[in-house]
């Protein structure tokens, strides 16, 4: 059924009026914060775009402001800055920052579940129309106030919020399901974490802990910058890449960048555990990816070539443990980006299973490893188990969001 044959049963035969967002809601700005006012503990949580997210790390408030500048559960919210879009806050009360808008339907024009649905299907939009290019992206109050969202039969107050909690119903089916996913994924990895860190942790059996210091050297990558990639070239591993494209291990680049630079770069080697040295947390920085790919690879100067005899896999599973995690924060200078200190980094010690017995020891390393990827294939592959199903979820739900929404705008009409 194609989506303006779905609306016009949906709508049978009602109006549609498109009308400006600062005409059916309002938008209000949280508190800016100078870095001094941002405490490790306080009275009410700071709420910034990156906790909106992704970001686990929090700021803390002890200020009493004027209740405008606080937002609670059931809250709709809209980050207007780098990661943005809106978002119905779970979270109980906190403050929220000068990036977010708290956003204030009229209830008696629109729902505030389908403000949130045309939001971010109209997020989709503004993102497209910024392009790919495009680094910090935001957008204005008064940009985002004159964007027009589709509102039905707006001469029948009670008719238009029945269409629009249909619309609702269906979209939150599709929305349920993809979180019941979710939360069964999340189940998962925290119960692969636990075998992969019980496995690793050698508490039976002949093992000894050595520095990486000990059984391998780093080797810094140089400098390269967007401007350099291309569509044909050397091959690269740029370190953000290595948070969000990349799992424990890799046989292909995502990147490549201009040939006549081939002498200026540094190459991490077939076997090489690549290693960022930067982060936005502490458990991002020393995020590690094993390079199994047939040739040498380009590396950015945020990481390092862990160059070693081991096998690559099974140290790039040793660094993704809690107890490693703990060990590195200790080597991480916390400054305004947070930073891997190599030396320190260096000491961390990782186990060696049979560690009189190379031969023995690689195959005792090879065995783990084999275990441990039939756990990572099924929680972490995006063409295997359960993330494959998650995306295309999302896929069959971000389809019927466009075909719901999708209401002929009046020039169409015209048309």
């Amino acid at each position: 059924m194609s989506g303006v044959n779905f609306l016009d049963k949906l709508l049978d035969g009602v109006e549609v009026e498109w009308k400006a967002l600062g005409e059916v809601c309002r938008f209000i700005n949280g508190r800016a914060y100078k870095q001094p006012e941002l405490l490790n503990q306080g009275t009410y949580p700071v709420l910034r775009v990156g906790n909106f997210f992704t970001n686990g790390n929090w700021y803390y408030s002890n200020l009493e402001l004027d209740e405008d500048k606080y937002c609670d559960t059931g809250d709709l919210l809209y980050a207007w800055s780098a990661s943005f879009g809106p978002k119905i806050w779970d979270g109980g009360k906190v403050i929220y920052h000068y990036h977010i808008w708290k956003v204030i339907p009229d209830a008696n024009i629109i729902s505030k579940k389908f403000l949130y649905y045309l939001l971010e299907w109209d997020t989709k939009a503004i993102k497209e129309e910024h392009g790919t290019g495009s680094t910090m992206m935001h957008v204005g109050k008064g940009s985002i106030e004159k964007r027009l969202v589709p509102i039905p039969c707006p001469d029948n107050p009670k008719k238009s919020l029945e269409i629009q909690a249909e619309i609702v119903r269906i979209l939150d089916a599709f929305t349920e399901l993809t979180a019941e996913l979710t939360t069964e994924l999340t189940t998962r990895k925290k119960q692969y974490n636990y075998y992969r860190d019980e496995l690793l942790s050698f508490k039976e059996g002949e093992v000894e802990w050595k520095a990486l210091g000990d059984i391998g050297e780093f080797i810094r990558g140089k400098r390269f910058t967007k401007a350099d990639y291309v569509e044909d070239g050397i091959k690269v591993i740029h370190y953000g890449e290595i948070y969000t494209r990349y799992g424990v291990f890799t046989t292909h680049a995502l990147s490549q960048v201009r040939s006549d630079m081939a002498e200026s770069l540094r190459y991490a080697e077939p076997g090489d555990v690549v290693v960022t040295d930067v982060g936005e947390t502490v458990e991002d920085v020393g995020k590690a990816v094993a390079w199994l790919g047939d040739e040498k690879v380009a590396i950015h100067d945020h990481c390092y070539a862990f160059r070693h005899s081991m096998n690559p896999k099974f140290i790039s599973y040793c660094m993704q443990t809690a107890s490693f995690i703990a060990e590195k924060a200790k080597y991480v200078a916390r400054t305004k980006v947070n930073t891997l200190l190599i030396n320190g980094f260096a000491k961390v010690l990782i186990p060696i299973p049979f560690p009189s017995d190379p031969e023995k020891s690689l195959a005792e390393q090879a065995r783990i490893v084999s275990i441990l990827d039939k756990f990572d294939a099924l929680t972490n592959s995006i063409s295997e188990g359960l993330p494959r199903e998650i995306e295309l979820r999302q896929k069959q739900y971000e389809y019927y969001r466009d075909l719901l929404l999708s209401f002929p705008k009046p020039e169409e009409v015209a048309a």
